[in-house]
């Protein structure tokens, strides 16, 4: 029906927006309160990712070769605009510093346990060395973008106007 024309088309297109809106507002729900999104801003963005990746899908259709649920493929375009539009609200207010709570949430992001605490206090202040001294503005900024608050390595990617494997090594490599 999203090949057609009129009437059909359309409501078949409704139907569509309102299972994106779903995944999109069930998605930023999940994400947004660590990013301290809420309320009307938190169902915009998921109204723009719906509509965005309804766009993105309608003009990718010929690509569906059916090998999973049309709603299974769908479902990667409103993640990935979800993950894009929450990217670009980090983006517009980056919190570069480094405070205490900040190194305190990394060791809850790698699974470590009470057993070791001592391990990881030691681990996470030459962590904290490395980060302070050795890395460049640039460097810090996406270290605590995508390791510390989470943001797809996407986000980054739009908003330097970068590609994933310049981002990559930006986390990776040393500075000159």
């Amino acid at each position: 029906m999203l090949t057609g024309t009129g009437p059909a088309r359309e409501a078949a297109l409704a139907r569509l927006h309102e299972i994106l809106v779903r995944i999109a507002r069930a998605e930023v729900g999940r994400r947004g309160p660590r990013l301290q999104i809420a309320g009307p801003e938190l169902d915009d963005l998921a109204y723009q990712a719906a509509a965005d990746a309804l766009i993105a899908i309608t003009a990718k259709l010929g690509q569906f070769r059916g090998e999973s649920r049309f709603t299974t493929w769908a479902y990667k375009f409103v993640i990935f605009e979800v993950s894009a539009k929450i990217g670009r609200h980090f983006w517009r207010h980056p919190d570069v510093r480094l405070d205490a709570g900040d190194w305190n949430r990394l060791p809850a992001r790698f699974g470590s346990d009470p057993a070791q605490e001592a391990e990881w206090r030691d681990l996470l202040a030459a962590l904290r060395r490395a980060v302070d001294e050795e890395l460049t503005a640039r460097q810090r900024m996406i270290f605590v973008a995508i390791v510390l608050n989470d943001v797809p390595l996407d986000a980054p990617v739009i908003e330097l106007a970068s590609n994933r494997n310049t981002i990559y090594k930006n986390i990776v490599r040393r500075p000159a």
